[in-house]
């Protein structure tokens, strides 16, 4: 320990919450998983989960976040969460005690990850649960949560409404993302009308019912390439009647192609 090449047995697993170091890491390095999920827990520790291949999909109250391959997620403590990852996967935790005084967002976020601080993450993993405090390792982890504190927030957060008529349709809508029907036919189908729909997701989720949409195909998209689906898979399973169409969505939503966006990521280098 810290280093897992396997999912630990919960018998071997140590809850970071009763490790008495105010951050403590675990790197899941070259796990090879087939539908890891994560049910709905809590833990006083904040956590940050750096995703180095593959990815993860992180529900927290109120919303999903999609971390690709160079982001990492991060979950404050206290808030319930479930994770969920399919394919290959290596990741790096660091659990935060809530004590410390480090800037840290106060709500969940997926955050860019420099080289610095995958090289933080990646180094403080093979450290000891109880590392010696107060000498070179303590230093290690708190340069590690000043970076933390300095990355910046992704837009791969889909806010997820709690209104169970609004459930129905997104549960709906994330089976068949390729289903383009409009509002008024997605409103029916939960028995109201296209006017208390739309103020209804406004309310819960901040965005039109075309926004919502819009972020769901990125956040899927992103998903999806990062597990390995061709730029062209992804259009047609999201419904675009062209890749250009899809791509030109996925530009103005995130700032470049989707092929550029995921050669980043699986580049050598930051």
């Amino acid at each position: 320990m810290p280093i897992l090449n396997d999912p630990p047995k919960e018998s071997d697993w140590i809850d970071p919450d009763e490790v008495p170091r105010p951050v403590v890491t675990y790197g899941f390095a070259r796990t090879y998983v087939d539908g890891l999920e994560l049910d709905l827990h809590r833990h006083t520790k904040g956590q940050i989960v750096l995703v180095q291949r593959g990815a993860l999909s992180c529900e927290v109250e109120g919303g999903l976040w999609i971390v690709p391959p160079r982001s990492a997620v991060w979950i404050p403590g206290g808030a319930l969460h479930a994770v969920k990852a399919t394919g290959v996967l290596e990741c790096y935790n660091a659990f935060v005690d809530p004590a410390v005084d480090a800037r840290l967002p106060e709500v969940c976020c997926v955050v860019s990850v420099t080289s610095l601080l995958r090289e933080l993450l990646v180094r403080s993993a093979s450290l000891p649960l109880l590392y010696e405090e107060g000498g070179a390792n303590s230093r290690l982890v708190m340069v590690l949560l000043d970076e933390l504190a300095a990355a910046q927030v992704e837009d791969l957060h889909l806010p997820m409404p709690t209104d169970a008529r609004l459930r129905r349709i997104v549960d709906l809508m994330m089976a068949s993302p390729a289903d383009r029907g409009t509002m008024d036919v997605w409103a029916k189908q939960a028995g109201l009308s296209e006017r208390t729909l739309a103020r209804l997701i406004s309310r819960e989720t901040g965005m039109s019912f075309g926004r919502w949409r819009q972020q769901l195909g990125v956040v899927l998209a992103v998903k999806w390439l990062a597990g390995g689906a061709s730029i062209q898979q992804v259009a047609a399973d999201l419904g675009y009647e062209s890749v250009p169409s899809f791509v030109t969505m996925f530009r103005k939503a995130l700032g470049t192609s989707p092929g550029r966006y995921m050669a980043e990521r699986h580049s050598g280098r930051f």
